[in-house]
């Protein structure tokens, strides 16, 4: 596969992740208020649940494009699966993201379907402040932030893979 598509797959990788964490960061502070102040859930927070659990479905499209077709960090993962549990970076991106993302995409997904079936808007805001907040959490943890192991760690600038 031609190093640009590698590229530009994960700029699509790379830039989807701050869609996610602005919706969630939205979701998980509009449900913890509602919770707390008993305010009604609202339209806003209802969308930005909506904006959350759709941007982490279609990154997981993306990631999956990554992960299975071409990244060089899992091809080389799965040309050994055992030397590469052995080294934190091929075991981080061959078995750790994708499995802790997974999660945390499971997670806000559940929580989205209880959040519409809740009959009020107590059970609404709660349900949304556990399990946003519980995938978000699971979310942040996983992300391949600058200040994580060398090898692990991705610029927070998104374009660092065209020159800048």
């Amino acid at each position: 596969m031609p190093e640009i598509v590698y590229d530009i797959v994960l700029f699509l990788h790379s830039i989807l992740r701050y869609v996610i964490v602005v919706a969630g960061v939205g979701a998980v502070a509009l449900a913890i208020r509602g919770l707390l102040t008993r305010a009604p859930f609202t339209a806003l927070a209802d969308r930005l649940g909506f904006v959350y659990a759709t941007s982490l479905h279609t990154q997981l499209l993306v990631g999956v494009v990554l992960y299975g077709f071409v990244s060089p960090l899992t091809q080389a993962a799965f040309a050994n699966m055992g030397a590469a549990m052995s080294s934190s970076v091929l075991r981080f991106y061959a078995v750790e993201h994708i499995s802790i993302m997974i999660v945390a995409i499971i997670v806000a997904t559940i929580g989205r379907v209880f959040v519409r079936r809740a009959k009020d808007d107590a059970a609404k805001n709660r349900t949304a402040a556990i399990f946003y907040t519980i995938s978000f959490v699971l979310l942040l943890v996983s992300i391949p932030w600058p200040w994580n192991a060398e090898g692990v760690a991705r610029p927070l600038n998104p374009f660092y893979m065209f020159g800048e």
